[in-house]
């Protein structure tokens, strides 16, 4: 990633793993540090993004490709509009998924290979964490607590999608794979350690 004033952090998951716990635990402890903080997340509350919830929660049913090439038009939207122009000023930018997700979820029924193609006009994080916890805890996590599961949300897809997510690690040093199993302290005292690393 270019080099700019502010710092670039992403958290990755499969749904239920925590990572909007972690993003939030992060936030705090870094502002109270003096950063300045952005959260967003993926995908956006803008127009792109409404069309991508409106998918995932069945009001309309466009075709997977159309819904990946939604993701990556709505992450060029916010990247312009929201994260370079904070970067620039300087502040820390956290984002609960990025492209990670697309090729991650995408790759349930989709080539990889085209999945990165479209994603990559896109900057990579400065770090990135990929909170890993067992399909079955997180349909367990889901099911406790919503009433409808979401597109993709079934145990053997999740098994693909953590699959991918684990080849992705491997591939980018940026994402770092947390044991998301854990306590929800200890697992915040890792993240943190980590980013500490960005400010040597």
């Amino acid at each position: 990633m270019e080099t700019k004033p502010g710092k670039f952090i992403v958290f990755e998951g499969l749904d239920g793993a925590g990572q909007s716990t972690q993003v939030s635990l992060l936030a705090k402890r870094l502002q109270k540090e003096g950063h300045k903080i952005l959260l967003t997340k993926e995908p956006t509350n803008n127009l792109v993004g409404g069309l991508i919830r409106g998918a995932l929660t069945h009001e309309w049913k466009p075709t997977n490709r159309i819904i990946q090439l939604l993701y990556a038009a709505d992450r060029g939207h916010h990247l312009q509009r929201e994260i370079l122009p904070a970067l620039e000023k300087g502040f820390t930018v956290i984002c609960d998924r990025y492209f990670y997700s697309t090729i991650a979820f995408g790759s349930i029924d989709m080539e990889i290979s085209w999945l990165k193609t479209i994603n990559e006009p896109y900057p990579e994080p400065d770090l990135a964490f990929y909170i890993k916890v067992r399909p079955q805890t997180s349909m367990a996590r889901m099911q406790g607590s919503r009433f409808e599961l979401e597109l993709f949300e079934k145990e053997r897809e999740l098994g693909l999608v953590a699959k991918t997510y684990d080849q992705l690690v491997a591939e980018n040093p940026v994402l770092q794979s947390i044991d998301g199993e854990r306590g929800i302290e200890e697992i915040h005292e890792e993240i943190y350690q980590s980013c500490l690393k960005l400010w040597k």
